[in-house]
């Protein structure tokens, strides 16, 4: 299932939401790329979608949940990857 939590992380002078799969990789990178998110928005376990793209999402078959019922089903499914410490 994609999940996608609501616009509010600020960046780049925009508003982002987080963009995941509970199912697979393989399953998130599909509906990215049908939302036409490039590639470099992707993070290790996630893309970021600008607020502007989050009814598109939605419209698309993305369930709204909290930004910690992401990291919670990604945990779950063992997809949770976390960042690189220098």
């Amino acid at each position: 299932m994609i999940l996608v939590d609501p616009p509010v992380w600020p960046g780049h002078g925009r508003m982002w939401s987080h963009l995941v799969s509970d199912a697979s990789l393989d399953e998130l990178h599909d509906f990215a790329a049908r939302l036409e998110i490039p590639p470099r928005g992707f993070h290790r376990d996630h893309y970021d979608l600008p607020a502007s793209m989050y009814e598109r999402a939605l419209a698309d078959g993305a369930v709204p949940v909290s930004s910690r019922e992401i990291v919670a089903r990604l945990h779950a499914a063992g997809l949770r990857r976390r960042a690189r410490r220098n």
